[in-house]
């Protein structure tokens, strides 16, 4: 059975989280209404995966994701989903250019489906990283690189969807072109972006991230 912790303040929230996994056969190992101790929860009982919201008490700020990038420095590759309604440029890019893989980030308010959501919990414990494009949109936007700008809008959209764990072959459909073509937007945005191809899907968005971070 996948063990996972919630971190959620909301009552509502983290209860319908706990009863939704637990009716796909995850076992919850914890859950929390704050950021208190988060980190030391995560290393300790080691769950399969930890769904944790940004901001948590006490402060209200960004304690979620600071636990995540903590615990992920004691344990490299410890799957963390983030599921917010905001964006966290700061730590957000600390986490997600970690190129151990098992990393998620979700927008609350664009989940809609729970056999999605339910997948994309099993997917990042299972060491993939699945990203909402709007943060990756949100976080290109936030860097001003005359690199980024040489993009056109249909490479910046490749870019987006690439980064949110689509295939060539996904995003052809969602944008309504071909596979070869995806796959000359995408050696253009690597390309411009000074980043080596890769065929696996992961180390794509982590390498633009990490470009995105600076790291790269």
């Amino acid at each position: 059975m996948t063990t996972a912790l919630v971190a959620e303040d909301m009552f509502l929230l983290r209860d319908g989280m706990i009863r939704l996994l637990e009716a796909y056969d995850f076992e919850i190992v914890a859950a929390v209404d704050s950021g208190t101790g988060l980190a030391y929860a995560m290393t300790e009982l080691r769950p399969d995966v930890s769904i944790l919201d940004v901001r948590l008490p006490p402060s209200f700020a960004d304690e979620g994701l600071r636990a995540a990038v903590a615990a992920r420095g004691r344990i490299p590759g410890l799957p963390v989903l983030i599921l917010s309604q905001y964006v966290e440029r700061l730590y957000a890019r600390e986490l997600l250019a970690d190129r151990g893989g098992a990393v998620g980030y979700l927008l609350k308010d664009r989940v809609f489906d729970s056999g999605e959501f339910i997948d994309t919990v099993r997917r990042v414990g299972g060491g993939a990283t699945v990203i909402d494009p709007e943060v990756v949109a949100q976080l290109v936007a936030s860097k001003e690189r005359s690199s980024l700008e040489t993009l056109t809008p249909r490479e910046r959209e490749v870019l987006e969807l690439m980064a949110g764990g689509r295939s060539n072959l996904a995003i052809a459909e969602q944008l309504t072109i071909t596979e070869r073509a995806v796959a000359k937007h995408t050696a253009n945005i690597f390309g411009k972006l000074s980043l080596e191809p890769d065929d696996d899907t992961n180390r794509r968005v982590l390498a633009v991230l990490a470009y995105l971070d600076g790291r790269a």
